[in-house]
């Protein structure tokens, strides 16, 4: 593509983004500032159009700079880390997660005032607190680095923020603000704070929106400035080893009165814009969308494979975890048979544990309200919380599960029981064996359990779920035949190097959900080619349940067996008898 063309691409863009707004310069100056900003001297490059940028070997982790950390003194909970945390992540990394993860998400890892690491001060800088840019490059060149573009919001501490009270540049015009008169009945909103803060400028007292909280502040994406200083922003990320980028919060970026302020068009708009911009610098980024919305309305952030690459999965946290609790695949698998296959170009990211809560605004229209309240009753049982949202009619309502997955799988709606490690292996083994591209959070990886003196030192909830290790002390955990962290770790390294060699589970492979007995799951997978058939099936209940192999219609000329426990499937096997939470992943080759 020439620079003329990809001209015309973001003007085209931009028209849709600023129609309805009154802009000091042209369209076709604001794009070749930001095409500037982007490329600079560099030259255009030209995307190949639906290309998978993944495969069955892609799988990342989730983790925080400081999810591990070695203290000089071990008897000292608060002594300052020996080494820059991000250097300790690393060799973890290197030397424990390698060759089975390839990719490393790390959690925003700028300077921050709350919300670990949700609220910039910088964006441009590390926190010094975790290391450098020269970590961050070094993780870069052993692993795919996915960063977090935190676009909705910044810290009330920020540079940017301290000028627009003060009326200057860069921030005097970047904040969106209202009148405490408009009408913002119709707002989305996640939490139950105020959504204006009243703030004292050198121009008068104004009102900011502040979506999530007062600390964090919304951008005004209708000044074009705003949009620039992002565009600054992910060609610094690509320049230190940036290659996927998670879009926090991106649903509420555009805020437009008398409307929902949620998925509005100009958000759609703005998230291509940048995609056309990054693929023309970058041909192989990828773009991840971070909506926790209801799941129609995520799915609508695929765009026609022009806008995110992947989206996060939201509503398979919460349907997995109703299964297990419950016994019963219905609803997992009525989900399943309505989620429509990605196109070329475009994959899921699935998860079912971060350093958010598990959400239940994606199970809307897909569970009951009787089944969210049980589930949000059972959760409360295991020693988690439940974080609240405003919604319309000015009411509270459950938003968000806030729990370690290991204690929220330590047993049903019946209460805890001895399977508690298997159930939590059952779900990852569903997860790693679905369509898209797995996201293991790392207190998954390591069978972190409730961290309640984090919970109680901040008394916030999410805080309950971001455990902070210390080096020795997992090391000694993840030696230790005794253990449950170690069975954890080698179960989960085993599934995913098994994962990472069959065909038949990338993420773009053919998926069909398989009609089983109501304490069954299970799922067939084609590779691409077709040479690989895998039926992926799992006991999801406490009671033994058999699997009528007829039921799969296996395939009577080819060789099946199951690769996790190694049975041959012969032409006499009948039926498999499959323990609590028993996973089994049949295939042909």
């Amino acid at each position: 593509m020439t620079l003329e063309l990809l001209q015309q691409r973001v003007i085209q863009h931009l028209t849709c983004i600023y129609g309805e707004v009154e802009l000091s310069t042209t369209l076709e100056q604001l794009a070749d500032r930001l095409i500037n900003t982007m490329l600079g001297d560099d030259p255009v490059r030209d995307p190949t159009p639906h290309k998978n940028r993944w495969d069955e070997q892609d799988m990342i982790l989730i983790a925080y700079g400081d999810s591990i950390i070695r203290h000089a003194n071990t008897d000292e909970a608060v002594a300052k880390p020996e080494e820059p945390p991000l250097h300790t992540l690393h060799r973890f990394v290197k030397n424990q997660c390698l060759p089975e993860l390839n990719a490393l998400h790390i959690l925003p890892f700028y300077p921050y005032s709350s919300d670990e690491g949700f609220a910039v001060m910088n964006y441009v800088q590390v926190n010094e607190a975790l290391g450098s840019w020269q970590h961050i490059r070094d993780i870069s060149a052993d692993v795919r680095l996915m960063a977090d573009l935190v676009i909705n919001h910044c810290s009330s501490r920020s540079v940017w923020f301290e000028n627009f009270i003060q009326g200057k540049e860069p921030g005097k015009g970047y904040f969106k603000t209202a009148s405490q008169s408009d009408d913002l009945v119709q707002v989305v909103r996640p939490r139950t704070s105020p959504l204006l803060q009243a703030v004292e400028t050198k121009d008068g007292l104004q009102h900011v929106w502040c979506t999530f909280s007062h600390d964090q502040v919304d951008f005004d994406f209708a000044n074009p400035d705003v949009l620039n200083e992002f565009v600054s922003i992910i060609r610094h990320y690509l320049d230190n080893g940036v290659r996927i980028f998670r879009l926090d919060a991106v649903a509420f970026l555009w805020k437009k009165l008398n409307t929902r302020c949620i998925n509005l068009l100009e958000t759609h708009e703005v998230i291509r814009l940048l995609r056309t911009l990054i693929e023309h610098f970058e041909p192989n980024v990828i773009i991840i969308t971070e909506t926790n919305i209801p799941n129609r309305e995520n799915l609508s952030y695929f765009g026609n494979a022009n806008e995110a690459h992947c989206i996060y999965n939201f509503s398979l946290p919460p349907l997995l975890l109703h299964t297990l609790l419950s016994g019963d695949s219905t609803a997992l698998k009525h989900w399943m048979m309505s989620m429509p296959p990605p196109q070329e170009g475009t994959a899921y990211f699935n998860f079912i544990a971060s350093h958010d809560g598990i959400g239940l605004r994606p199970v809307e229209g897909l569970l009951e309200q009787s089944e969210i309240a049980e589930m949000v009753n059972t959760t409360a049982k295991y020693g988690g919380k439940v974080s609240l949202r405003t919604a319309p009619d000015g009411t509270n309502t459950p938003y968000e599960l806030n729990i370690a997955l290991f204690d929220a799988l330590q047993g049903t709606h019946k209460g805890p029981d001895k399977w508690g490690v298997a159930r939590f292996l059952c779900a990852h083994a569903i997860m790693f064996a679905l369509e898209g591209i797995p996201g293991l959070y790392i207190h998954s990886l390591l069978g972190t359990t409730n961290d309640y003196d984090r919970f109680e030192n901040s008394q916030h909830n999410r805080a309950i779920n971001r455990h902070r290790w210390q080096e020795s002390d997992l090391l000694a955990k993840l030696s230790n035949e005794n253990a449950h962290h170690r069975t954890v770790f080698k179960a989960m390294k085993n599934l995913m190097a098994i994962r990472k060699a069959q065909s038949a589970f990338h993420p773009n492979a053919t998926q069909y959900t398989l009609h089983l007995s109501e304490g069954l799951f299970g799922f067939w997978r084609q590779s691409i080619n077709r040479s690989q058939s895998m039926f992926c099936v799992y006991n999801i209940s406490d009671e033994p349940q058999t699997l009528t192999l007829a039921d799969l219609n296996l395939i009577g000329t080819e060789q099946w067996r199951d690769l996790i426990s190694g049975e041959q499937i012969t032409e006499q096997t009948q039926t498999m008898s499959l323990t609590p939470y028993q996973a089994v992943w049949l295939s042909n080759k």
